[in-house]
């Protein structure tokens, strides 16, 4: 089982707000499931011992080690992983991130940390919840990309449709409110969604992870008609779920989200082209920095792999190129992605085929420079 600690955009901010001296960044790919779980901290001390080699002030040095050193002696930690360990330490704090995506190992001392790879794990998150509706029941299952899925309690759920028309059965004909037969059934089911709709607001408020339903007709129309979650997806699970249990829900949702997440794609891809003609998308480097130096962009897709060597003037934008070095940095692309995080804009961390002209990056921008 893995074990993940993936960043809020909150945390993301935070650390991309961070600059100074003798900042830190280790990416260690690692094994949830290993015959020897030391074989993690045995790698992870290897890169400990790279950055302290690299750091050349001997008080922020100590600071740093007394962390990295406390970090590897902590057992607990090391027996549960995920497939990446992210660590970004300075003098003052240290923070970790499991993360279930397959990134590469780097080491990097900058007056900031590396953040592009760790935005992987927060474009695509592989997170959802189901909303398992029938008539005879109502459930919510959580789906995340390391663990079993697993019901959510859910506060003032209907139990199922009947028992909230307090009625014994909702074929029963007796009357209520002049309300009869299968159109009486149709206002009750509709009632009965706006209850479970009700009862989600507590869990699903403020949330943007995506809602997947699973209903039978007609309760799925009716629910989508009374839902007010704005995350709800247009692909569903059909039929009846309550024959299917937590994980085969997991397993079909996952299909789902896939098909969400790529028609995502398929939408920025093609407002980037209707936005190209009106002079706010480009693909050209130096224009990027420009822009997201003055706030300028709203949607950043940028390679997760390429490493862009050089630096972006601060006030300017203004791109200096640098050689190609045998130490990993934080480079162009991944100061860019900075700055647009900085400034309220969107960052995609994606592969090159994804991206338009499979450039380094790509950006739609907020008005033309």
């Amino acid at each position: 089982m893995l074990h993940t600690d993936i960043p809020t955009r909150r945390e993301i901010e935070t650390l991309a707000e961070w600059t100074a001296d003798w900042s830190v960044s280790i990416y260690l790919p690692t094994e949830a499931v290993t015959a020897n779980p030391e074989a993690n901290r045995v790698a992870f001390g290897n890169q400990v011992r790279e950055a302290r080699d690299l750091i050349t002030d001997a008080a922020s040095r100590a600071e740093i080690d007394d962390q990295l050193e406390d970090l590897l002696d902590d057992e607990d930690f090391w027996r549960y992983q995920s497939h990446t360990l992210v660590v970004h330490v300075a003098p003052q704090r240290m923070w970790t991130f499991r993360i279930p995506n397959r990134l590469g190992a780097a080491v990097t001392v900058s007056d900031r940390f590396l953040l592009k790879p760790l935005l992987r794990a927060t474009t695509f998150p592989q997170t959802a919840f189901v909303l398992a509706l029938a008539e005879g029941s109502a459930r919510l299952v959580e789906i995340t990309p390391d663990r079993p899925a697993e019901d959510v309690p859910v506060a003032d759920m209907p139990s199922d449709a009947a028992d909230f028309a307090n009625k014994s059965s909702l074929g029963d004909r007796s009357p209520k409110r002049r309300l009869t037969g299968s159109e009486g059934k149709k206002v009750l089911v509709r009632q009965y969604a706006r209850g479970v709709d009700r009862a989600l607001r507590d869990i699903l408020s403020g949330r943007d992870t995506p809602l997947i339903l699973a209903a039978p007709e007609p309760i799925d129309a009716i629910f989508r008609s009374v839902s007010t979650y704005g995350e709800l997806l247009d692909d569903g699970i059909p039929g009846n779920p309550e024959h299917l249990t937590d994980q085969e829900l997991a397993d079909r949702a996952r299909h789902i989200l896939d098909g969400h997440y790529a028609a995502q794609l398929a939408d920025l891809r093609q407002l980037f082209d209707s936005r190209r003609s009106e002079g706010r998308a480009t693909t050209d480097l130096a224009d990027i920095a420009r822009a997201a130096t003055f706030g300028v962009v709203h949607t950043l897709l940028v390679d997760i792999d390429t490493a862009v060597p050089g630096t972006i003037a601060p006030d300017t934008g203004a791109i200096d190129f640098g050689p190609e070095t045998d130490t990993d940095t934080p480079g162009i692309a991944d100061e860019i992605a900075r700055r647009v995080l900085l400034s309220g804009g969107r960052v995609l961390a994606i592969r090159k085929p994804d991206i338009p002209e499979e450039a380094a990056a790509a950006a739609i921008l907020r008005y033309a420079l």
